[in-house]
């Protein structure tokens, strides 16, 4: 039987960095804080997949300084609609940038 965890891997030195065991009447949301809380994410670049993008996660990268890269999908509906117009709104200032 397989044991759900979730895990902090530094990818360039494939070193596991922490795992935390996920209790089997929860999910992966309510362990990645626990997770986040015992490393240093000062300056380190973080990457969570579409289940940790939550406002408390986002939150507490941002407090601890680290650059991080939330997976967004389109059920975070009203977020993922200012993502994309925020965007193409680069996208189209960009262009008209490189014409000028």
């Amino acid at each position: 039987m397989a044991i759900p965890m979730v895990s902090a891997w530094a990818t360039e030195n494939t070193l596991s960095l922490g795992q935390v065991v996920v209790d089997e009447k929860s999910n992966e949301i309510t362990v990645i804080p626990v997770l986040l809380e015992v490393l240093d994410l000062c300056g380190a670049i973080v990457t969570i997949d579409a289940m940790g993008c939550q406002k408390e996660i986002a939150r507490t990268m941002r407090e601890e300084q680290a650059d991080s890269l939330l997976a967004l999908k389109g059920n975070h509906e009203q977020l993922h609609d200012q993502v994309v117009a925020f965007w193409e709104g680069a996208y189209r200032r960009g262009a008209r940038a490189s014409k000028s």
